[in-house]
């Protein structure tokens, strides 16, 4: 029968693409005789390591990696068979080039697993298909996007072409062009077959004593908890049986929030029907690339002889009550939802429109609040790992991330940067927010295909947490940011207030568009890969150098530790010697086992006595409080509770938060400004840099200290919240003479980079140790104090360091943001995690670590001896490497000299 479709559309036979025996993903005979299918009582052997919960993609990839890193007994359980959920469905694209650099390599890995690794270890051959991919670009922007991609493929070889559309219409024939403002081409993309691939996955990982059990769902999971009130994994529930095991991976997919549920732990996911159609025959599309037109939203998948058309939608369809009975099954697809794919797709390959429909897929797919997967150990269960909520990408990024998770679960880290996919990065108060988790996971569908931007903010779920100075600085012309929940100044906007309002579903679902939104006006003419329009912080940042601003930092995290074990935890969880006297703040590192830099933070340590809480605690002995960044106080947190339970230290973290503002007072002019506010002697000799100390502020109790993040002469105020307003206009008021304005994060970052400081996951991250990244100086090696990642230090400093982070400066003004690459004499050695430009300098500035082509160690004089070279969306630009920041390299502003 031939379908009945809105619009003159696509003539042809179609039908709903069903399951039946005898075309199943996995039929008998294609699985592997390892595989075990149970339909009674059934015994494993061995209490195992690990159990793997669900059979698709990322399960069978992360027993696989499991059982390749040695672990040998771990179990796969699967509650129908392989692939049943959404595995089955999914188109399989790879694409190597993303935004992200630790994206490029989990792809890499995932490609040479697909393409190389199974078949030398099975003789089985995966599916894997090299047809290459397409990027489409209607405008200069989005060219502009993927040339910025093309660069940082070289940093890993990756081979990409930017081509015209003329050369675009050579490579197919069949395509539109006349609209392109170019393409991006990647020869070795490619597609993978979800049934080959599991089927060969689950071989290699039987073949190495793992099972794999099929027909098998779990119905619970018990939990303990240990002497130290410490909840853990303790075994898995079926109808067939119970299996003991101290660990659980979490990759059930859409199903993966009713898994969490039966542990305690909260998995912020949402389900949504996700489609693609199957065309007929089309001649002449054989062999082409698959091709990705982001700004029509869709694509188009090589088929055989035949394309799979999909994409993304502003109006999406969630799946409101998730079924445990949906084992191969699909939706019927909504053409009324589905139509503005087919739109853009004729306008890309026009021959669609005379081309029959085969087949329609309309499945479930997990989405999350950023478009990023959920992956590591549950904050609330130890032992409980995620590794779900992969956003339609699940084959592509499997690979490498079932790798890192299964060193994750092996070595308690993973190795490398994985922290935008760790569940550790949402705050504990919005992962069960249902409102936050639709509204998010709304937006970052609808957005999927949007051009990435530096300085890209969310409309979705805003003004979830707010501090005292929000709606006096919302008032000064403050243009929020969204950081962790938190609303954080981003800039301050001359022309008046522009407050973030509610989120609106850009206009799906019936909801009225919000007009006249100021905010968002603003937002859009920042999102550019240029100079932003409104490149006045350019004040704010002059303001900060040659008189004295104000910057909200409330949305820190802010820490306890205290109790009889305080100074041994304290003592192997930082890298610095905290243990100075009473008054005194040190910055400082913490490190995971490999000795990568899983925070900084300043760690201040108080006298002992009675509570005055929020700003002491009460103690009879050691006690720290800790100031660590918001946008990462969960993983601060999760990170050092950790430690504190594996080791079985007897203290205690508690978290003041929400209890306290904080506002830092920076620049030349602050002590001036301070010295009319606080009760207390701001000299040097009085208050040296690095010290704290509780003073009166306008009649309230603060604790004051001398600290920098910008590289000037300042101070922070912790405050308690109810005295966060009147200390404010204090110190407003007693500025004005001095010229005093508010600043933003914005500024900071700018300030800081200019400086030399750090942002952790920028310039460092979890697969950066502090030697390779400069900070040295934060690290006790000279004493005999041990601490977490030592002995990688030690080995790093005795063999020399392979990579090194170094400071670039361009004397060209061009705006660069990270990703661009970075080239040796001619040879690429990394690419810039960060770059911004320094106003003081009046230079593009920015940081990246570089490696020696050869392996060898990075010196000091490979890096002085060195022609460098910037590339930026294909575009080289000379550059200067310093070993020093070029701003004030002798550290004496921040001490208050100023000649």
């Amino acid at each position: 029968m031939v379908a009945s479709l809105p619009s003159p559309f696509i003539r042809g036979q179609h039908r709903t693409l069903l399951p039946s025996a005898a075309r199943s993903p996995l039929s008998d005979n294609a699985v592997p005789c390892a595989v075990q299918r149970v339909n009674s009582m059934f015994m494993v052997p061995h209490p195992p390591d690990v159990v793997v919960i669900g059979g698709g993609s990322l399960g069978c990839q992360t027993i696989y990696h499991l059982a390749k890193m040695g672990i040998s007994n771990a179990v796969l359980l699967e509650r129908d068979r392989l692939t049943a959920g959404t595995t089955w469905h999914t188109a399989g694209l790879l694409w190597q080039l993303r935004p992200s650099d630790v994206e490029v390599e989990l792809l890499a890995h995932t490609r040479n697993v697909i393409s190389k690794d199974l078949e030398e270890e099975t003789g089985l051959h995966t599916g894997w298909i090299q047809n290459g991919g397409l990027f489409i670009a209607s405008n200069k922007q989005r060219l502009d996007e993927y040339k910025r991609l093309m660069s940082l493929g070289k940093v890993y070889g990756i081979e990409s072409h930017v081509l015209s559309p003329a050369e675009t219409k050579d490579l197919y024939p069949l395509m539109n062009v006349d609209d392109l403002y170019g393409t991006l081409y990647v020869p070795k993309d490619g597609t993978m077959d979800p049934a080959g691939t599991c089927t060969t996955l689950s071989r290699a990982a039987t073949t190495r004593g793992a099972m794999v059990i099929e027909n098998c769902p779990v119905t619970g999971i018990q939990v303990k908890t240990d002497d130290f009130g410490v909840k853990r994994v303790k075994a898995v529930e079926t109808p067939h049986g119970t299996i003991e095991t101290p660990c659980v991976v979490n990759c059930a997919g859409v199903w993966a929030t009713k898994l969490g549920e039966m542990a305690g732990v909260k998995v912020p996911l949402i389900a949504m029907h996700h489609a693609y159609v199957v065309t007929e025959r089309i001649e002449g599309i054989q062999n082409m690339p698959n091709v990705r037109d982001h700004d029509a939203s869709v694509y188009l998948r090589l088929q055989g002889d035949a394309l799979s058309v999909g994409g993304y939608e502003q109006n999406p369809i969630f799946w409101e009550e998730v079924s445990d009975k949906f084992a191969f099954s699909l939706f019927d697809l909504d053409w009324d939802v589905f139509m503005q794919h087919i739109e853009g797709a004729i306008n890309r390959v026009p021959v669609l429109e005379q081309t029959g429909i085969k087949s329609t897929v309309c499945g479930p797919e997990s989405f999350t609040a950023d478009h990023k997967p959920l992956m590591g150990e549950a904050p609330e269960v130890r032992g409980f790992f995620l590794g779900c909520g992969f956003n339609s990408a699940g084959m592509m990024l499997g690979g490498g991330c079932g790798r890192e998770l299964a060193h994750w679960i092996i070595h308690g880290r993973p190795e490398k940067d994985m922290y935008g996919y760790d569940i550790r990065r949402f705050h504990s108060s919005l992962t069960d927010n249902k409102r936050w988790i639709r509204e998010r996971s709304h937006e970052s569908y609808a957005k999927n295909y949007s051009v990435v931007f530096p300085f890209d903010e969310p409309l979705a779920s805003r003004n979830m947490r707010k501090d005292p100075f929000h709606q006096i600085l919302t008032e000064e012309g403050c243009v929020f940011q969204e950081r962790h929940g938190w609303e954080r100044p981003g800039w301050f906007n001359k022309d008046g207030p522009a407050p973030v309002k509610d989120y609106d579903y850009y206009g799906a679902y019936g909801i009225r568009t919000n007009i006249n939104y100021k905010y968002n006006e603003l937002l859009g003419k920042e999102y550019t890969f240029n100079f932003p329009p409104h490149h006045d912080i350019k004040s704010e940042c002059l303001s900060c150098r040659h008189g004295v601003v104000v910057f909200n930092m409330s949305y820190f995290g802010k820490f306890y530790l205290t109790g009889p074990d305080a100074k041994k935890a304290a003592d192997w969880l930082f890298t610095a010697d905290v243990n100075k006297k009473p008054g005194s703040t040190v910055y400082t590192c913490m490190l995971n086992r490999r000795g990568g830099a899983e925070a900084d933070l300043t760690v201040s340590r108080l006298e002992p006595g009675a509570a005055n809480l929020p700003l002491a605690p009460e103690s009879d002995g050691d006690a720290y409080y800790l100031a660590v960044g918001g946008g990462v106080a969960e993983h601060n947190w999760n990170h050092i509770r950790s430690v504190i339970q594996d080791r079985g230290f007897r203290c205690q973290l508690t978290d003041h938060s929400e209890d306290m503002g904080m506002i830092s007072i920076q620049g030349p002019k602050s002590r001036e400004v301070l010295q009319e506010v606080l009760d207390s002697d701001l000299s040097n000799n009085a208050f040296p840099f690095s010290t704290h100390k509780v003073v009166s502020a306008a009649g309230h109790q603060v604790r004051a200290m001398r600290l920098s993040f910008v590289g000037e002469l300042g101070w922070e105020l912790h405050i308690p919240r109810d005295a966060c307003i009147p200390v404010y206009r204090a110190v407003m008021a007693a500025g004005a003479k001095h010229g005093i304005i508010n600043s933003g994060y914005r500024a900071i970052d700018s300030l800081s980079i200019e400086k030399g400081y750090r942002h952790w996951h920028a310039d460092l991250r979890p697969d950066d140790t502090p030697l390779e990244a400069g900070l040295g100086f934060t690290c006790k090696l000279r004493s005999s104090i041990p601490f977490q990642g030592r002995e990688r230090l030690e080995k790093q400093k005795e063999e020399g360091l392979k990579r090194h982070i170094v400071c670039f400066t361009i004397d060209e003004k061009i705006p660069m943001f990270g990703l661009e690459a970075v080239f040796r004499n001619g040879v690429p050695v990394g690419h810039l995690r960060r770059a911004d430009y320094g106003f003081f300098i009046d230079k593009t500035i920015s940081y990246g670590y570089i490696r020696h082509p050869d392996g060898g160690v990075v010196s000091s004089d490979f890096i002085k001896t060195g022609d460098f070279t910037l590339e930026r969306m294909g575009v080289t630009y000379k550059a200067t490497a310093h070993l020093k920041s070029p701003f004030d390299p002798e550290n004496k502003r921040v001490k208050g000299i100023y000649s």
